[in-house]
């Protein structure tokens, strides 16, 4: 559920609505009744899986993915590169995303969840979902159940409940009365200036309750409960940027649209014309409604795969191998049904009775070898919590059940024999993900930017990439065609000097101060026999936490090595080298 923002109209505490938003939220048809979600948001979970003095930061793709609140003090935010992070915080300690490790520290608090209900969904590690109907009525109430999910949640993280919404609580600057829709005290985003946020070492979550998945991630994150009925109000003052369409966020603000509500506003019709079914779906999304009507069907097949071990098996690696066999059974289940699955059900039985099952939501296609990475991961969690122990007598079932399954778009096949060499790839591939893990093979993905360390991501093998801005696009300040061989992961910082043994400078017009005679690396001085440049890039000029200022140079030194510098703030850095 992307999107990140909050109201910026000056009305940040109050839920009134413009005198144009309609009521939405649970209308009387039966297609559009929105089934009521609690869900549980824990801030900053990539940051608080790993272990690292604050402030520390979580990055992946070579941007910051989370940071401390110590980071976000001195200026970190989500999305900024590594480079810019690293000059806000010099003392900013990087470390990679664990997956593994995000999922082993969740399970306590899914299980902490899950003893209201079995239907606990994971969105992703950090956020979870249960339907409210059911539990509501057995605890009396969204407001108990709410109360007692966040202290259960609590006390799986290890700290005292944060009383972070309140039912019925009056703001000084919200309507009087507990069936008044509050919008977000705190922004939407966790990397948002304003959020507070617990220290690396005392987790916290906070809870949730709306109509609809969408509107109760939002109101997770804002700490409130949302009144049955009044999603449509509550969604009304967020950026049209939640709806999570970057694309229909810049035209929309581009019509003077720039809230949900006003958006929301708009006859369906007309935004079925004007936008199609992209902008259908979150334009339902802003109204408070579920992404599509619901469609009656027949009741949907069984394609659960599952594999039973007489005698009981005591370990829990088998499990794993047997797995990846699972899962490409379900793929084929599914391929040939025409379906495919938003998502699957982990199930283990024991030799003693006792059962686990688990959730996982995948947004897309999810891979065979990607699915049993999310199995070996689930297992090492419950592993890791005690959930089995040595009296357990070993596992008699493994079950993989798609949930959630939508008719299959298909993908177009290539011609003469290159399917048949694309299976032979990707059980190669398969073979040495099975030794070094999901994500120890990956492939290079064309991405967008000016530098030659932007211009390239790796992903996963398996696992789908959609570039968040497009490789073809015009870069201006972008290098010539020929790419340097070596670019390193970080730049090296390296000092430039003119024939007077003087840095060298370039001024806010590209101009150089003199022309470079020596390039100093790590101490050593290598003579410049040639260079040219400087190729200038400004980005984000709009954006005072994302801006950047820099150039380019190409020098030839000593033995004919070329090299890639960028001069930045006054410093140089030696970012790639061309063989």
């Amino acid at each position: 559920m992307a999107g990140s923002g909050t109201p910026r109209n000056g009305t940040a505490g109050t839920g009134t609505p413009p005198s144009n938003t309609p009521a939405t939220g649970t209308p009387g048809t039966a297609e559009d009744r929105t089934p009521r979600v609690l869900a549980v948001w824990c801030p900053d979970w990539p940051v608080v899986a790993v272990t690292g003095d604050d402030p520390v930061a979580v990055t992946e793709g070579g941007r910051i993915l989370a940071c401390s609140a110590g980071a976000r003090a001195a200026g970190v935010r989500q999305g900024q590169r590594l480079k810019l992070a690293q000059r806000l915080c010099p003392e900013l300690e990087l470390r990679d995303r664990d997956p593994e490790a995000e999922t082993r520290r969740f399970e306590p608090v899914v299980a902490a969840v899950e003893a209201f209900t079995p239907r606990v969904e994971v969105i992703r590690p950090g956020l979870c979902a249960i339907p409210v109907k059911g539990p509501g009525r057995y605890f009396g109430g969204e407001e108990a159940l709410a109360a007692k999910v966040r202290t259960a949640v609590a006390d799986a993280l290890g700290r005292p409940p944060v009383p972070d919404a309140v039912p019925g609580a009056v703001n000084p600057e919200t309507p009087e009365g507990p069936d008044a829709p509050r919008a977000p005290d705190t922004p939407e985003s966790p990397e948002s200036p304003d959020t507070p946020h617990a220290q690396v070492d005392t987790p916290h979550a906070q809870v949730g309750v709306a109509d609809g998945l969408f509107a109760a991630v939002l109101a997770a994150r804002a700490g409130v409960l949302v009144p049955a009925g009044r999603t449509g109000e509550f969604l009304a003052p967020y950026p049209v940027s939640v709806l999570g369409d970057e694309a229909l966020a810049e035209l929309l603000g581009r019509l003077g649209l720039p809230t949900v509500g006003a958006f929301a506003a708009l006859p369906a019709e007309a935004v079925a014309d004007r936008f199609g079914p992209s902008g259908t779906v979150a334009h339902r999304l802003a109204r408070g409604l579920q992404p599509r009507p619901l469609v009656p069907r027949d009741q949907e097949p069984d394609l659960a795969v599952e594999q039973r071990f007489d005698p009981p098996e005591p370990l829990v690696e088998p499990l794993v191998f047997v797995a990846r066999t699972l899962a490409e059974a379900l793929h084929r289940r599914l391929s040939g049904a025409g379906l495919t699955c938003r998502r699957v059900a982990v199930e283990v039985a024991c030799a003693d009775g006792r059962t686990a099952s688990r959730l996982w939501r995948h947004e897309g296609r999810l891979s065979a070898t990607a699915l049993a990475e999310r199995v070996r991961w689930q297992l090492q969690a419950w592993q890791g919590m005690g959930t089995f122990t040595d009296e357990q007598e070993g596992f008699t079932l493994l079950r993989l059940a798609p949930d959630g399954l939508s008719p299959d778009q298909g993908r177009q096949l290539a011609l003469w024999g290159q399917a048949v060499a694309d299976d032979r790839v990707e059980r190669a591939v398969a073979r040495v993900q099975a030794v070094l893990g999901h994500a120890g093979l990956r492939r290079i993905e064309p991405a967008g930017g000016r530098g030659p360390g932007e211009q390239a991501v790796k992903v996963p093998w398996g696992e789908p990439y959609e570039a968040a801005v497009p490789a073809d696009a015009p870069w201006p300040g972008r290098l010539p065609e020929l790419w340097p061989t070596v670019v390193l992961r970080e730049p090296a910082p390296v000092r430039v000097l003119d024939e007077a043994g003087q840095p060298v400078t370039v001024d806010g017009r590209a101009g150089v101060s003199a022309r470079p005679a020596l390039v100093v690396v790590r101490g050593r001085e290598e003579p410049v026999d040639g260079w040219t440049g400087p190729w200038p890039a400004v980005e984000y000029w709009w954006d005072q936490s994302l801006a950047r200022r820099r150039a380019r140079f190409q020098v030839v030194v000593g033995g004919g090595r070329a090299l890639l510098l960028t001069v930045e703030g006054g410093a140089w850095y030696l970012e790639a080298g061309y063989d």
